[in-house]
């Protein structure tokens, strides 16, 4: 019904190979050098697949020294969609536990700031050891629920939306057990309430990335096309991998513009979606 048929799948491990920390440091024939094999994510920069191990790659003497995060490669696309990071002010509202953080820093080469939120001091306890593993230098980390983001009294160039939701059942085999439509129907209404804040601490020509790792299109594609009829808010273009937003669900007709975000089905990598928006 929504354009993909079900199937089981096993998504790749895959790490993100952290440029700015690592400088001239050959990391993946590093890896190899160990007895990693890896092979280029065709649609990420820096992305490299897992195929073999015989050890866990969050063990390496180069993990701890920051030279890679391990991070799933879908999830490695939000923080690349940005226009302009360097010297730019950056909210990351949903941070823990640190990998897009990690990566915007990185491809701010450590330049402007980072703000980094999270309700929960457990998940900022592994956010901030994430950002000493990796020389971080760029970022403040507070306490502080998303959806009271105006309190910090600061507008941003861009504001990275990596917001919690009901995951998808690539990433946990049990999902269809410990998930009912009410979990859906709760974390779309607190998605939209994180969306209709980070409006408020938007520069006028800011940027917001919005990305979840569910498949429900209640949490995706209806919440973008409330945003747009709402909240004054337009999709942008993006050119990454995955296919068009659905424009028609549950009978239901979105916003045209919709279809510039892009859902990308588990096969590879988890189920996830991304869009771009901008001030109408």
């Amino acid at each position: 019904m929504l354009g993909w048929e079900f199937r089981d799948v096993v998504p790749r491990q895959a790490i993100r190979v952290n440029v700015m920390n690592a400088g001239k440091v050959d990391v993946v024939g590093r890896l190899r050098g160990l007895g990693v094999e890896l092979e280029k994510v065709p649609f990420l920069q820096n992305g490299y697949w897992v195929f073999r191990s015989g050890f866990s790659v969050g063990a390496t003497a180069e993990y701890l020294l920051g030279y890679y995060s391990i991070q799933e490669a879908a999830a490695q696309i939000p923080a690349t969609l940005f226009t302009d990071l360097k010297n730019k002010l950056v909210l990351d509202a949903c941070a823990a536990p640190g990998g897009k953080t990690v990566q915007l820093a990185d491809l701010m080469e450590n330049t402007g700031a980072i703000v980094a939120l999270d309700v929960s001091k457990r998940r900022l306890d592994a956010l901030m050891n994430q950002l000493e593993r990796c020389r971080v230098k760029n970022t403040v980390v507070y306490q502080l629920d998303a959806r009271q983001a105006s309190r910090l009294g600061l507008k941003f160039d861009r504001v990275l939306l990596d917001v919690p939701c009901s995951g998808n059942y690539a990433a946990d085999p049990e999902w269809f057990k410990r998930r009912t439509l009410r979990d859906v129907q709760r974390n779309a209404r607190l998605q939209r309430q994180i969306l209709a804040e980070a409006v408020k601490v938007l520069k006028e020509d800011g940027e917001i990335v919005y990305a979840t790792c569910s498949l429900e299109p209640e949490e995706n594609e209806l919440n973008i096309d409330w945003a747009v009829k709402n909240l004054g808010l337009e999709t942008v273009e993006i050119n990454c991998y995955g296919v068009e937003g659905l424009t028609e669900v549950f009978g239901k007709k979105l916003d045209p513009s919709v279809r510039r975000c892009r859902r990308i089905w588990p096969g590879e990598t988890q189920g996830f979606f991304v869009c771009k928006l901008r001030k109408a």
